[in-house]
């Protein structure tokens, strides 16, 4: 325990959860090494530790991160170490500053967007929408820019990083619907890719050695400005309203529970370390290490979907 905090006992059943007792190994699912009844019996202890953590709080603060949408298609960020799987994100200063980075990111995005759209809510998301219909959530705060919790039926939903479906102008400020702009780009690039079956976790996809000088990015409609979609960049800055709003439903809460972010990014630790802080309980649901391991309660490692579905009793 890095926190100083006495470690979290949850009677019930033959189990008991204690944060010094948990031997995250025994979370690890090693199909290789494992029997499918061995694993399955693994997911279902872990999910009955979950959920008497979730039994035990009757006003959680959930944080989700890019791990809750893994099993919706939209692969993570980062792999079980922490690092970067691939190339980095495009960086804020330099979508606003290159012309070029620009029609780079919107070639790549222009062929991720329709996977991204078709992209459907999985048992996570499901299993978090059933925590609010039941009052147990005090808030909903989301990293993600993909719009499945709204999507699985999750409302009053902070999505701390903005969302994907909107596209707004840097000079007018005038909204528009990332469905629209798609209409904007195909009609422009007739010859580029305009659809694949994978998607990257920020909705672009990987094109190879294209010219991207050649991709032409439409401006705004209203003023001529630059097009930028309504989320935050890499490098850029969460909207103090924003983390204000999340801030205060945090101190209105009485436990937390991350949902599949490793927590390296500021954005998303600032209010595990504020609720560590409180004295707040903090339970983690990730594949592999997370930034505030030293923080947490409990710490669990599996599927989000998996461990979400049996500790709230949804369909996977």
């Amino acid at each position: 325990m890095g926190t100083g905090r006495p470690a979290l006992s949850c009677s019930g059943g033959a189990d008991t959860i204690e944060a010094a007792a948990i031997n995250e190994s025994t979370m690890r699912l090693q199909s290789s090494e494992v029997s499918p009844a061995a694993a399955a019996a693994t997911v279902d202890a872990t999910s009955a530790q979950l959920r008497q953590f979730i039994d035990l709080h009757a006003r959680l603060f959930i944080l989700t991160g890019a791990g809750c949408s893994t099993a919706s298609g939209i692969p993570d960020y980062r792999d079980a170490a922490g690092n970067w799987k691939g190339a980095a994100p495009i960086k804020h200063q330099a979508f606003i500053n290159s012309a070029y980075h620009r029609q780079r990111y919107w070639a790549r995005s222009m062929a991720g967007w329709p996977a991204m759209r078709r992209a459907e809510p999985n048992a996570a998301h499901r299993a978090i929408a059933r925590l609010q219909e039941r009052g147990r959530a005090s808030a909903l705060v989301t990293q993600n820019v993909d719009g499945l919790h709204l999507a699985a039926g999750s409302d009053r939903v902070i999505h701390l990083h903005g969302r994907m479906d909107r596209v707004l102008c840097l000079q007018c400020d005038t909204h528009f619907t990332r469905s629209y702009v798609q209409e904007l780009l195909t009609d422009g690039n007739r010859d580029w890719v305009q659809d694949s079956v994978t998607v990257r976790p920020d909705g672009d996809m990987e094109l190879g050695d294209v010219d991207y000088s050649r991709f032409s990015v439409p401006a705004c409609p209203v003023c001529g400005g630059v097009l930028k979609p309504d989320v935050v960049f890499f490098g850029g800055a969460v909207p103090k309203p924003r983390v204000e709003r999340a801030r205060r439903r945090l101190q209105r809460s009485d436990a937390v529970l991350v949902v599949g972010s490793s927590l390296m990014v500021w954005s998303g630790m600032r209010f595990v370390r504020h609720a560590a802080e409180l004295g707040l309980p903090i339970a983690i649901v990730n594949q592999g290490v997370t930034r505030a391991d030293d923080l947490a309660d409990l710490k669990l490692q599996g599927d989000c979907a998996d461990l979400l579905a049996g500790a709230v009793d949804v369909a996977t």
